[in-house]
């Protein structure tokens, strides 16, 4: 059994922050837990404009604080986000997350990051094996 809090997390190497200081990560279980996921929680900052694609992983998203939108940059589509929306990026979607208002996400991967991951220039995440 796994019991672990993001107070322990914070100011860990489990907890990160983007370059341009707009999204901080805490990342609760990682793919040395061997669980086959890795769970996050994620906080982007209100007014901020923030592209994704993970071109290597399956990404569910559920939303449990602030506002705004989410657009698929593959066709176009922009979604309102609330408190209880969640998106799946099932398709590998390039994505733009614009809060609003400061989000709070809770985040699903698969195959789970190992925690040594950064974005690309294109917002990839590399995939990298976790050894057995």
């Amino acid at each position: 059994m796994i019991v672990r809090t993001t107070a322990e997390i914070t100011d860990t190497d489990r907890d990160v922050t983007a370059e341009n200081g707009n999204w901080r990560s805490k990342r609760i279980i990682l793919g040395g837990d061997k669980v086959g996921f890795s769970f996050h929680e994620t906080t982007i900052k209100a007014g901020t404009v923030n592209e994704f694609h993970y071109a290597n992983h399956v990404e569910a998203v559920w939303l449990v604080e602030g506002t705004g939108t989410l657009t698929d940059l593959d066709n176009g589509t922009v979604y309102d986000l609330a408190p209880g929306s969640m998106y799946l990026l099932d398709g590998h979607e390039r994505h733009r997350v614009e809060p609003v208002t400061q989000m709070r996400m809770l985040c699903v991967f698969n195959p789970p990051v190992t925690g040594r991951e950064v974005h690309d220039e294109n917002g990839v995440y590399p995939l990298i094996d976790v050894p057995a």
